[in-house]
């Protein structure tokens, strides 16, 4: 009885500690979905989003008008787009962007493309290849709000220094946004833990047992 009495114990102190520490990573994510750090940098880097046959959705398009706005603002001159192709796809996330920049008047000189990446940190650890190689280490990463604080941490683990400097929130409902927000403080929590490149590692896992399973 006292073994299962200590036992008891200690899941609920465990309990109650992991609680906390989500909490604590509730808080800084959504303080970090609502602060832009945008700094002069080397380069803007913006994470991918949807496109539909060459046009950004809405989500994309925002995250591009943004970082023009700060190329204008001359934070930096360079913009790099991410994101590859899903399957179906004629042409990959970072094309569409590109494009879109092209059509906006960002000059192709001032354009980088990450084109394989399909998540967030495929896309940083590729753009960080040749962005190091190019010496250009300090970043401003654009992406939408509640996104802020996972892209500096996973900037950081590839190599980069990176300030989140978030786009224009979109048209999403209050629980959207709370929903949002309380998954990417799950997966910072996890993330810091194990770190952001196996969780993606794990997450697809996941991904192949629910493809196998039928779960999903």
């Amino acid at each position: 009885m006292r073994l299962l009495r200590i036992l008891t114990r200690v899941v609920v102190v465990a309990t109650v500690l992991g609680v906390l520490y989500l909490a604590v990573t509730f808080v800084q994510v959504w303080r970090a979905s609502t602060t832009d750090r945008a700094a002069v940098s080397d380069a803007i880097v913006v994470l991918g989003a949807a496109q539909y046959d060459g046009a950004p959705s809405p989500v994309l398009r925002s995250r591009l008008d943004h970082a023009i706005e700060l190329r204008e603002q001359q934070v930096a001159d360079v913009i790099v787009v991410t994101g590859g192709n899903r399957p179906g796809d004629r042409t990959t996330e970072a094309s569409a962007s590109a494009s879109y920049l092209l059509e906006n008047g960002v000059p192709e000189a001032s354009i980088m493309r990450e084109v394989s990446g399909t998540n967030s940190w495929q896309s940083l650890a590729a753009a960080a290849r040749f962005l190091r190689a190019e010496d250009m280490l300090d970043v401003v990463l654009v992406s939408s709000p509640y996104h802020a604080l996972r892209t500096e941490a996973i900037a950081e683990e590839v190599g980069l220094r990176g300030r989140a400097s978030p786009a224009a929130r979109s048209s999403e409902s209050v629980a959207s946004q709370a929903g949002n927000l309380g998954r990417e403080a799950l997966a910072v929590g996890i993330g810091r833990i194990i770190g952001f490149g196996r969780l993606v590692d794990l997450d697809d896992r996941v991904g192949r047992v629910r493809g196998v399973t039928g779960t999903g």
